[in-house]
């Protein structure tokens, strides 16, 4: 059974209001929509529709009918029904696209929706439909270019503003982002939570020390919001700040004993210093609460071939290949083990993938100093 007519099927448990008269007019159906008896309109749309089954109009207006009780699910494939039959139909498509979004079916939302802007360009609750869409489908950059607009003319929109902040930032379109982050922390300076944004923005921009700016005073509005002290402390790691990004890490492990990043970054920092047992320590428990911590088993390959547990070594090395085949580092170490331990060819297979890895970095830093893009490799 198709599944418009598994659709239509549900309306055979509805009350038979027309059961033993005349078919209903479509005029039958708009007064009892206009009455706000739905159930009783979708019945005789449910009929007018068997009986024209070519009539795109009556399956539109059965599937706005079930949409007005909330039966989604049963109205989307009334409404692709109605545009198989029809597609130029005005206002089927954004009625489908926001089934689709009202169920949560993001992906599924976005094709109807564009068809709905394309035959309306300055249509914002369709276009806001759209962006925040793309936004639940994980499409970032398309989302900030749609809500962009809307934003702009609904200033005073905070939802709409931070949905097109964090769009951006996950889009690394960082000035976009911050510039959103700012606004937001005029109207709430005391949002924890937009500081730490911000702070992401400045970071992805190369103002590190602004961004450690912005997480002190997240972390001085708001101490126990979850990862502010993470945040704080990787910014400072990644400054090479190792002495403040340790107690910074250490009172994210306060506020959350099983913070596994915490854990592998403070394990790093004691790999760093040397104290190899300690950094392998924290390296297993950070792993034992999350396999999908790169740096983790980057560090505990790192020790584990300096104390010849070569086997362990290269298992943790290769799970951090895994984790990320395009960073150089694995690659290097686990090409030097093979090396030391006499396997040539394993070794240089390491070396040719972190040739071919530079090469790539060589021609992205050519391509942007030339303004280009660099091509694409088969």
């Amino acid at each position: 059974m198709t599944n418009w007519k598994l659709g239509l099927a549900v309306f055979t448990l509805f009350l038979p209001i027309f059961a033993n008269t005349q078919t209903p007019t479509p005029g039958d159906a708009l007064a009892l929509e206009q009455q706000g008896k739905f159930a009783e309109a979708a019945a005789a749309w449910h009929r007018i529709a068997q009986q024209h089954p070519s009539d795109a109009a009556a399956f539109a207006s059965l599937g706005l009918a079930l949409s007005k009780q909330g039966k989604y699910v049963e109205s989307v494939p009334v409404y692709r029904k109605a545009i198989a039959l029809n597609p130029g139909l005005p206002g089927v498509q954004l009625n489908l696209g926001l089934a689709e979004f009202k169920l949560g079916h993001f992906q599924s939302a976005i094709p109807p929706l564009s068809a709905a802007l394309g035959a309306d360009p300055d249509n914002l609750q369709v276009r806001t439909l759209l962006g925040m869409s793309c936004y639940g489908a994980k499409r970032f950059a398309e989302a900030a270019k749609y809500l962009n607009t809307a934003a702009k003319a609904d200033p005073g929109n905070v939802q709409l503003h931070q949905v097109l902040a964090q769009s951006c930032l996950a889009a690394k379109e960082y000035s976009c982002a911050l510039e959103e982050f700012r606004q937001i922390l005029e109207r709430d300076p005391d949002s924890s939570a937009a500081h730490m944004l911000a702070g992401e923005a400045l970071d992805g921009l190369g103002r590190t020390p602004e961004a450690v700016a912005e997480f002190q005073t997240a972390a001085a509005t708001a101490p126990r919001e979850p990862n502010v002290h993470f945040g704080l402390g990787y910014l400072y790691w990644k400054l090479h700040q190792y002495d403040d990004a340790k107690p910074a890490f250490e009172q994210e492990l306060i506020n959350d004993p099983g913070h596994a990043q915490a854990l592998a970054y403070l394990g790093d920092i004691e790999l760093k210093r040397n104290n190899l047992e300690q950094a392998l320590l924290l390296l297993k428990k950070a792993v034992q609460l999350r396999k999908d911590i790169r740096i983790a088993y980057l560090d505990t390959g790192a020790i584990l071939a300096e104390q010849h547990h070569y086997r362990d070594a290269i298992l943790a090395l290769q799970h951090a290949e895994k984790l990320d085949p395009e960073q150089p580092d694995a690659h290097l170490r686990l090409g030097r083990l093979y090396k030391s331990m006499g396997n040539t060819a394993a070794a240089e297979k390491e070396f040719a993938m972190l040739r071919q890895l530079h090469e790539k970095a060589d021609e992205d830093i050519a391509a942007k100093m030339s303004g280009g893009s660099p091509q694409s490799h088969q």
